[in-house]
């Protein structure tokens, strides 16, 4: 099993009960899996790989998986930023996410 399947389970495990679902791309899925590992390795964290990280853990804490903007980004969109969580609906098939903006305000 690689490193991002058992990262899957993990966090399926996890955020399942709690009302948040894959995004039922699995391709894609798999790429952001892989892109919160590498932000991992890179900054000792996993880093929402649909942002910028800037490698500073305080700055970039609003953006760790799942990041501070997910519950209402779900909530009123049917998704996540990233696209990673979905809700059960939109897992199964029911509806589609709408169009996630950016709620993350400015850094620079």
């Amino acid at each position: 099993m690689t490193d991002a399947e058992k990262l899957h389970e993990t966090l399926k495990r996890i955020q399942e009960p709690k009302g948040y679902f894959f995004a039922p791309d699995a391709k894609r899925v798999s790429e952001i899996l892989d892109g919160l590992l590498e932000n991992k390795k890179r900054f000792g964290y996993m880093a929402c790989p649909c942002r910028l990280a800037l490698g500073d853990r305080e700055i970039d804490s609003d953006i760790f998986c799942p990041c501070r903007y997910r519950e209402a980004d779900v909530a009123e969109f049917g998704s996540c930023y990233c696209g990673l969580y979905v809700t059960r609906d939109v897992a199964e098939g029911r509806r589609t996410a709408d169009y996630v903006p950016e709620r993350r305000p400015p850094r620079f």
